[in-house]
């Protein structure tokens, strides 16, 4: 079982860290009765964190069980999605890439 946290390809590396953190907390809270997540807490709780734009973002949220983490810090955006941890996720989830930070950040 795994948890995917999605973050915007627009986020800046500086928030991403603590975004990620906010994503795997909510997500527990809003499913923490729900018979997956507690299977998974129950065990090594794996997380996956990926970038992705914002189609792929605007895609994700058809999926079910999840949150939407908006940033105060900029201006309220959406940011990240978080997924309730499951077995089995859709074929989209294979071609996001993993979350790793850029080289470039201003």
């Amino acid at each position: 079982m795994k948890m995917y946290i999605l973050l915007k390809a627009s986020v800046p590396d500086t928030f991403a860290p603590v975004i990620a953190a906010h994503a795997s907390l909510a997500c527990y809270k809003k499913y923490e009765d729900d018979a997956d997540m507690q299977q998974w807490i129950q065990g090594i709780f794996k997380k996956v964190v990926c970038r992705v734009n914002d189609k792929e973002f605007e895609n994700a949220k058809a999926e079910t069980k999840h949150i939407i983490l908006t940033e105060a810090a900029l201006d309220h955006q959406e940011v990240c999605i978080a997924f309730c941890p499951r077995e089995v996720y859709s074929k989209q989830f294979q071609f996001f890439p993993m979350w790793k930070p850029t080289m470039n950040q201003t």
